[in-house]
């Protein structure tokens, strides 16, 4: 599976931007798909995901902020992400979890930067 992430960019504090990812390959064995997010000198964190479901989850820091939305038909997932704060500074990677044969593989997009100004 290989996951094409886009969007991000430079926004003000309080702005919006929708990022998307697509996901090409074997996708028949894709299960949760969502995006991570890493900020300087910290360790990357999950900020939504979604299960083959309906499920949707979302890190406490971006409740009521961020939505998530899936599409298993265009195995695409895009992230609304509103209200931002300068602390939503970091590179955002689309993941999914796919299985192929009896084993679960992770899947990371290229990483996309998204920028919050004060």
């Amino acid at each position: 599976v290989q996951l094409q992430a886009s969007g991000g960019g430079l926004v003000q504090s309080g702005g919006s931007l929708r990022l998307s990812c697509v996901a090409s390959g074997s996708t028949f064995g894709i299960n949760d798909m969502g995006w991570y997010r890493q900020a300087p000198g910290k360790q990357r964190e999950l900020v939504a995901f979604s299960t083959n479901g309906a499920g949707r989850d979302y890190a406490d820091s971006v409740k009521g902020r961020f939505t998530l939305s899936r599409d298993f038909a265009k195995k695409t997932v895009s992230l609304q992400m509103n209200d931002l704060k300068p602390e939503d500074t970091a590179v955002y990677y689309c993941h999914a979890k796919y299985w192929l044969g009896d084993r679960k593989y992770d899947a990371w997009g290229q990483g996309t930067l998204v920028t919050v100004s004060s």
